[in-house]
């Protein structure tokens, strides 16, 4: 016979199955596969008018970003970057051809390891981070969350705004 699930474990499984959605799904907001996706290159170093920032500097910001809240949620050895410049690229176009799609790739690489660490029933979703002050990977799952779809969303927009933007 088997042995029933515990209420407690099931809403774990919920929680980080909940978790991994809004990491990687599109509920509510367009994926960053289709925000990256299909951009010229001639477009990705440009700044319209009405915007901060040009797509490179959007996506490699993403990527930035991301890897330092990963990094802070399993490195105890982790230093707080400098801010703003550990945060953004130094310029606003690519340094050459390959770094668009570079930067793509550790930006999905670092998602799919943080959403091992949130899958992974040993990680303490509740926890404090021991090097932190009072952070969770709870807290951080969700604000990865809520950073990518800000940011993407500024991508979508910039990429409209230079007309290059076909959902």
């Amino acid at each position: 016979m088997a042995k029933k699930e515990s209420p407690v474990n099931r809403r774990e499984k919920i929680l980080r199955n909940h978790l991994l959605d809004l990491l990687t799904g599109s509920n509510a907001h367009v994926p960053f596969d289709a925000a990256v996706k299909d951009l010229p290159a001639a477009l990705r170093g440009k700044t319209p008018k009405g915007a901060d920032h040009s797509p490179w500097e959007l996506l490699d910001h993403l990527r930035l970003a991301q890897e330092d809240i990963l990094d802070f949620s399993r490195n105890p050895k982790y230093k707080e970057r400098p801010f703003p410049e550990g945060y953004w690229p130094a310029s606003a176009a690519p340094p050459d051809e390959k770094a668009w799609e570079k930067s793509i790739r550790a930006f999905r690489k670092d998602l799919k390891s943080f959403c091992a660490l949130v899958s992974d029933p040993k990680t303490d979703l509740y926890a404090k981070i021991p090097h932190g002050s009072g952070q969770t990977i709870l807290r951080e799952a969700l604000l990865i969350a809520d950073h990518n779809a800000y940011h993407v969303g500024q991508l979508i927009l910039v990429r409209r705004l230079l007309g290059a933007w076909n959902p």
